[in-house]
């Protein structure tokens, strides 16, 4: 707030509205060193007002030159434009947080390029891919919400320095001018066209950012939550042996409690949707209704999603994958992950795509009633084993060799983003 207000003082001085000396007392005493907070709170008490507190507290350090501080101003002239300098530190933050968080799930689809393991739809075995594609895709995940972020920037950090409804009547002839000033020296764009208050649709668009994040960082974390389930244990969150507690009871146990913690924290930050969205209506050229949910919102959306980031980039860098098990359970499919491959041979020995589809569906069903291996059943069928010979459906069955293009996905994410 005293650097918007130096801001001011300092602009009023350049259109000629106030002398050289009076702004740069104001712009000295604009400081902490001689703004005291406790002060600031003692004249809150009986004017009931933040922002005058701050004036009447930074005017009595000024000397005569405090006739001239916040001159032309409104409180949401000042209070819109800090926030707007909180929202372009916070999403400098978020943008780091986004990047070194990128940087470790590219390590490990790197790592893992060729790391084959089954997909699942459904909850169901599917086909197989790479664990290196299924992080290449979170990748380029991030990587859209970096671009959201850059692209959302210059909308979001936006300040005002136009009066009690937009019109600058008490700034004076050159109200424009001190608003690009202003601005300017604080690194802001301009609300063109305001009443009262910088436009709350553009609130709207950070805290929608910011829930947007946190829904990729829940999928994340649920995804890492069920491939750490016992019957699945493809990966693991990293657990320290020495000293880790799992359960106060169950010593066995090590749970994904970063993801889960992850997976709670969302649902606050995009429980703060409905609220940023119902600040946008508001009375003719402002009321209040606004003012006291944004001190919720605005601060815990930023410090929440600052932590849910740094949590995942902690887990994404010390996840503890288990090629061994991906195999495992591909192997426990008996095979009939592998019935699409086979379907698409089936095509290209010239029977029909349909045809096809339904001779691998029975034959899939009937493997899985009797418990046995997709392959055995294959080699068991007549008119299977007169198209192919068991090497040909060995090759067919190979999990390996049906990844399609997966280490070419990973390979361009790589080239991309790195």
């Amino acid at each position: 707030m005293l650097d918007v207000e130096a801001a001011l003082a300092a602009a009023h001085a350049k259109v000629g509205n106030i002398s050289q000396e009076d702004a740069r007392i104001i712009s000295e005493k604009a400081s902490t060193d001689f703004v005291k907070l406790d002060r600031v709170w003692e004249i809150e008490k009986s004017t009931n007002h933040d922002i005058m507190a701050m004036v009447k507290a930074l005017t009595e350090q000024c000397g005569p030159s405090g006739d001239f501080v916040h001159l032309g101003a409104t409180s949401n002239d000042i209070v819109d434009t800090v926030m707007a300098m909180q929202f372009k530190n916070a999403l400098a933050i978020i943008e780091d947080d986004l990047i070194l968080l990128q940087n470790a799930i590219l390590d490990l689809a790197e790592k893992h390029r060729d790391t084959v393991m089954v997909g699942r739809t459904h909850g169901q075995f599917a086909v197989p891919l790479t664990f290196g594609m299924k992080m290449a895709v979170y990748a380029r995940e991030i990587q859209r919400h970096i671009e959201r972020l850059r692209e959302a920037r210059p909308r979001i950090c936006v300040g005002k320095m136009s009066g009690a409804v937009g019109t600058g009547a008490a700034l004076g002839k050159h109200a424009s001018e001190l608003q690009i000033e202003i601005m300017a020296k604080l690194g802001l764009g301009i609300e063109e066209a305001s009443l009262q208050l910088v436009g709350r649709d553009r609130y709207v668009e950070f805290v929608s950012l910011l829930a947007n994040i946190s829904s990729s960082l829940e999928k994340f974390a649920v995804e890492i939550r069920n491939l750490q389930r016992s019957e699945i244990g493809e990966v693991a969150e990293a657990f320290d042996a020495e000293k880790q507690v799992g359960s106060s009871t169950m010593a066995h146990k090590r749970n994904p409690i970063k993801c889960e913690n992850v997976c709670s924290l969302s649902k606050i930050v995009r429980g703060f949707i409905i609220p940023t969205h119902e600040n946008v209506p508001l009375w003719h050229e402002r009321d209040l209704t606004n003012s006291a949910a944004e001190r919720f919102i605005i601060p815990h959306v930023s410090i929440l999603v600052d932590d849910m980031l740094v949590k995942m980039s902690r887990v994404f860098a010390g996840l503890v994958v288990y090629p061994e098990k991906m195999l495992a359970n591909i192997e426990a499919s008996r095979g009939l992950i592998m019935a699409e491959s086979v379907m698409m041979a089936l095509v290209g020995k010239g029977i029909g795509r349909q045809e096809a589809h339904e001779m691998m569906r029975k034959l899939s069903l009937k493997a899985a009633d009797a418990g046995a291996h997709l392959r055995n059943q294959m080699l068991a069928d007549e008119a299977i084993s007169q198209i192919f010979t068991p090497d040909e459906i060995d090759a067919i069955m190979d999990p390996k060799s049906y990844v399609g293009q997966a280490a070419a996905i990973v390979e361009n994410t790589l080239k991309d983003l790195r």
